[in-house]
């Protein structure tokens, strides 16, 4: 069971990362190149506990479903989505928000199981580990250039 752990600092305030990074507004500009486009659930504002959002993308080549569901939540400072069906066998992706002196310091803990036994695993050595890493990178940066420019208004006012 592979996990990702990156860290982000942010100069903006605690409640403002951590909205944006609940986002799904937000979350489809990060991921334009992937043509991700919410389909079910909440489908545009901030998403909250006991929510799901179904996400349609084009990953490696291939349109694919995800569904996933807010199953905790402390605002400002914790939030963990998991999925509910989709291509992997299971993830769990935990989002830590803590306040430092004029900045915050955002953590992603993405546990994940990939699917089809050995194969998975075969395939998560060779691509899936780096190829979800840069995703996940990408996506902390949009949250990061919002936050510290004006740009969060029109995600979050």
């Amino acid at each position: 069971m592979p996990i990702i752990t990156l860290n982000t600092t942010i100069q903006a305030p605690i409640q403002r990362c951590f909205d944006l990074s609940r986002s799904i507004d937000l979350h489809k500009l990060s991921t334009a190149d992937t043509h991700e486009e919410a389909i079910a659930g909440v489908t545009s504002g901030l998403i909250d506990l006991n929510e799901t959002v179904t996400w349609r993308a084009k990953h490696l080549g291939i349109y694919q479903t995800l569904s996933t569901k807010i199953t905790e939540l402390e605002s400002p400072t914790f939030f963990v989505d998991e999925m509910i069906s989709g291509a992997f066998q299971r993830f769990r992706h935990e989002h830590h928000f803590a306040a430092m002196d004029k900045s915050t310091c955002m953590t992603d803990i993405f546990d994940y199981t990939a699917p089809m036994g050995r194969l998975g695993k075969l395939a998560d050595l060779i691509f899936l580990k780096r190829y979800m890493t840069k995703l996940l990178q990408r996506r902390n940066a949009v949250i990061k250039e919002m936050a510290e420019s004006d740009s969060w208004k029109s995600f979050l006012l």
